[in-house]
């Protein structure tokens, strides 16, 4: 069995070994590494892990399920900068409104129009990404790469949300060169649409990239990688 310190000290060993691949990557492709937003995909790990990489300056963690950031949120002893990056449902829109720094997952107009909604009644500007299903798959959620233009033209519109920039979630592949030609399209879309200047629309924020193929989305222009096995180690769905 291991003990506590022998966990604290293997996350945080993998959290500096992610980090060194972020700058290894960020040096191929010819980037500075403080372009790249590291969050710690912290669904289904205890607090506990979150509290030990806060301590080493780790404070951006993405969680899949509202009701367990919402927890989260209310227990953390010190306030970390949260990010919903799984599927949000419209009625579940009210509950992390004022939690989260970014909404990822923003893949339809009736969904953006529901955090305009709950973002007005706080005074707040919402921070959303839109979510393209680059590879086209049918197990996942996101706009295709052809509807995105349009849907951030109606939703600059709103105005308490902006758009920062895209988010796609890659295949699941053994070789991460797989994916490289989605991150290639998406950072193409990114470019087209930033390159438009719509009003209210930032394109400052390209989030692609997880455990096994954060490396690749970088070198194709990635500013922001979910990493969250290669933090925590595997996930027990069976819980």
């Amino acid at each position: 069995m291991k003990g506590k310190d022998d966990e604290s000290k293997m996350l945080e060993e993998n959290l500096a070994n992610v980090k060194k691949n972020i700058e290894r990557a960020c040096q191929k492709a010819g980037r500075d590494a403080g372009e790249v937003t590291l969050v710690a995909v912290s669904k289904m790990k205890p607090l506990a892990d979150i509290e030990t990489l806060v301590k080493t300056g780790q404070m951006e963690y993405g969680e899949n399920y509202v009701q367990e950031l919402c927890e989260k949120y209310e227990q953390i002893s010190t306030p970390v900068r949260w990010h919903m990056i799984g599927h949000l449902q419209t009625n579940k829109v009210k509950y992390i409104i004022d939690k989260v720094v970014l909404i990822h997952s923003v893949d339809s107009l009736h969904l953006a129009k529901q955090i305009e909604k709950e973002a007005a009644k706080k005074d707040i500007t919402a921070q959303i990404l839109l979510q393209v299903n680059v590879a086209d798959e049918d197990t996942k959620f996101g706009i295709t790469p052809e509807e995105t233009m349009t849907l951030a033209e109606e939703i600059s519109h709103f105005p308490h949300v902006r758009i920062r920039g895209l988010m796609t979630s890659a295949p699941l592949v053994d070789d991460p060169e797989e994916n490289r030609c989605y991150f290639k399209k998406l950072h193409k879309l990114f470019v087209d649409i930033r390159d438009k200047n719509i009003d209210n629309v930032t394109m400052d924020i390209l989030s692609m990239g997880m455990t096994n193929d954060y490396e690749v989305a970088i070198e194709e222009g990635a500013t922001m990688v979910r990493v969250g096995t290669g933090i925590f180690g595997q996930r027990d769905y069976k819980k």
